[in-house]
């Protein structure tokens, strides 16, 4: 066990977390079960791992995060016009839905569909959140070091 229950990379962290974005909720864990995971380990995005890194057994925080700041900023570079034939004849496309492509490596790509067109589909790969400021608040519940991912 971690012996001053400090945060640092690589321990297992349960905590309650809330992001919020322009007023609204977009995950709350404090009325439900609290949420456990490794720092370093890839389960959240690593700008808001790193607001972690450091916080003890019982801290409360709250941090508000700048547009860009805890997804990165929103790229133009990661929205593509696809060609609708890329597209299963009996898929729904409909613009602010989420859709998926499974990549040559098995792994999924999930974007955003902007716009749709009798030609193109326009995909949005940035995160949701990228480019807008977020509210993230967390209270640590245990902190655990004894075993690594």
């Amino acid at each position: 066990m971690n012996k001053n229950n400090t945060l640092r990379i690589g321990d297992q962290v349960t905590l309650h977390y809330r992001l919020t974005c322009n007023g609204e909720e977009i995950v709350n864990t404090f009325s439900d079960q609290p949420e456990t995971f490794y720092i370093g380990g890839g389960d959240i995005d690593p700008r808001l791992e790193s607001l972690l890194t450091g916080l003890q057994v019982g801290d409360h925080r709250t941090f508000e995060l700048d547009p860009g700041a805890a997804f990165g900023s929103h790229q133009p570079g990661m929205v593509h016009d696809l060609p609708r034939a890329d597209f299963t004849a009996g898929q729904a496309l409909v613009p602010g839905h989420d859709v998926a492509f499974t990549l040559p490596n098995g792994q999924t790509l999930h974007g955003i569909i902007r716009s749709i067109d009798d030609a193109s589909v326009r995909v949005d790969f940035n995160h949701p959140l990228a480019g807008l400021a977020v509210e993230f608040e967390v209270k640590i519940l245990a902190v655990d070091n004894s075993i690594k991912t």
